[in-house]
């Protein structure tokens, strides 16, 4: 639209002030353009992870899930996990664990094995158990405040909610948005409604663990870990 016709529109006949709005609209273009620039610098900042080597440590940090139960010795994921990327993954799950026991647990596992990365999926006893998820959202954003502060990187993985058919609890995917985390909220869901994957209602078999060290792999191939 010409600048005179546009100013005129605005009820501004005056020259001076057309060259005004001519001047303000530079100026509100290339605010604009910036703004973008920065939002697509930060978005593709948040889904990059710093590269892996041989020496490094990745700590799989979790409940039942990653601790294996429902696979044989060495089934689990993190055993799994460790086989394909070639790196030590400890396998630092413990059944029955709540995100509150989690919190507690964290820091020596943290001072213990110094990771440079750490797979977190914990929540899920909580939800099993009706426990608040507004504190289970707390204790979780509390857990990846310390795993940066200690020099690693997270990954997380959402948990389903109890049913079937559902997808990961909604905090697993706020989380994700305000840390600008690298996330998957729907392997879990995917694995657990699949009877072949499944050793019962809410744990994998040999297969469904396997599975899901093959998609964190690609996760980390995906983001520049590997």
């Amino acid at each position: 639209m010409d600048t005179v016709k546009v100013c005129l529109y605005l009820g501004w006949p005056k020259p001076n002030n057309c060259m005004n709005f001519k001047v303000m609209t530079g100026y509100l273009y290339r605010i604009i353009i910036s703004l973008v620039c920065v939002t697509l610098v930060a978005c593709s900042d948040s889904q990059k992870l710093e590269p892996l080597v041989s020496t490094d440590v990745v700590v799989a940090f979790g409940d039942s899930l990653t601790q294996g139960v429902g696979a044989a010795d060495g089934k689990a994921y993190p055993e799994v996990l460790s086989g394909l990327i070639k790196l030590d993954v400890v396998n630092a799950g413990v059944s029955g664990e709540t995100t509150a026991e989690g919190l507690q647990r964290l820091p020596l596992v943290l001072e213990t094995h110094n990771p440079k990365l750490v797979i977190l999926m914990e929540g899920g006893n909580d939800i099993l158990r009706n426990m608040s998820h507004v504190q289970a959202k707390e204790n979780l954003a509390e857990m990846i405040q310390m795993i940066r502060l200690s020099g690693a990187q997270v990954v997380m993985l959402g948990v389903p909610e109890k049913n079937l058919f559902s997808d990961s609890a909604d905090f697993y995917d706020e989380l994700a948005n305000e840390y600008n985390l690298v996330y998957d909220g729907e392997v879990m869901s995917d694995l657990l409604k699949s009877r072949d994957m499944k050793s019962d209602s809410i744990h994998l078999n040999n297969i469904g663990y396997r599975k899901l060290a093959e998609h964190i792999r690609s996760m980390l191939q995906e983001h520049g870990a590997l």
